[in-house]
């Protein structure tokens, strides 16, 4: 295995090529965390996708992210990018009104860690939006480990097994339950906005079969407006940090 794959395993892939699905999730980022002329924050920005889409409805966007490589290849047309872990980030409290943490959580070393951070340079007022892998979804996205050898792909039922044993199949990343990603901010001084779960935006299928992709959309969207969305691929949560009157 190459040094550029191993990488990729345990830090994931950023997005390269940007399609329906990316669209879909930046429309729920303006939904619930308007952009426009807003002081944003991608951490774990990875090539910059988000940043440079994000940058349509502001001038004070920036990314970090802890892959030198790929910042490299951001800050080459993107001037306010920069090497960081989501567990230290390099700016001061309350200095931005959105945070994004794109489905990196699951990578980090630390993720209570790096939610507080997010929350730490959030105003007050303002909102971080978080993507990140839902343990009931019925397949593992990120490959998994079996006789020794890496596997990738989306594999069935992995997330369903006991921890100790996902554990063995899965050390590379996490996944979360609903309890589970609350745990992580109940202390902090942030209020729930909204928390739910979302299916996948089927682009690879729609690649090849357009028609397939489109049914799939169309039902398993639909499944988001019911008690089956708690099997999407993804959490979306969105947290508010407190004004200093609303603590206590």
């Amino acid at each position: 295995m190459s040094e550029n794959d191993s990488k990729a395993i345990t830090l994931g892939r950023p997005s390269y090529v940007w399609r329906f699905g990316q669209d879909r999730r930046l429309d729920m980022i303006n939904r619930y965390a308007p952009l426009a002329d807003k002081m944003v924050l991608d951490v774990g920005c990875g090539i910059g996708a988000y940043v440079r889409k994000m940058a349509a409805s502001s001038r004070r966007v920036y990314g970090v992210d802890v892959d030198e490589d790929k910042i490299r290849q951001a800050h080459q047309s993107l001037p306010h990018v920069c090497v960081s872990a989501a567990e230290h980030l390099p700016f001061p409290n309350d200095s931005f009104d959105v945070v994004l943490m794109h489905e990196i959580i699951e990578h980090v070393q630390d993720d209570r860690l790096s939610i507080s951070e997010a929350c730490r340079v959030l105003r007050p007022g303002g909102r971080v939006v978080i993507f990140a892998p839902n343990r009931l979804y019925p397949f593992e996205t990120h490959g998994v480990y079996w006789g020794g050898r890496y596997h990738e792909g989306n594999i069935p039922l992995v997330n369903y097994l006991p921890n100790v044993w996902r554990q063995r199949c899965c050390p590379h990343v996490r996944t979360y339950t609903r309890g589970g990603l609350h745990a992580l901010y109940e202390r902090l001084p942030v209020r729930t906005v909204v928390h739910t779960q979302i299916y996948p935006g089927y682009d690879k299928i729609a690649a090849r079969f357009p028609g397939g992709a489109g049914l799939l959309r169309r039902l398993t969207y639909f499944l988001e407006n019911t008690p089956l969305r708690l099997f999407g691929l993804s959490h979306l949560l969105v947290l508010e940090k407190l004004r200093p009157g609303e603590m206590g």
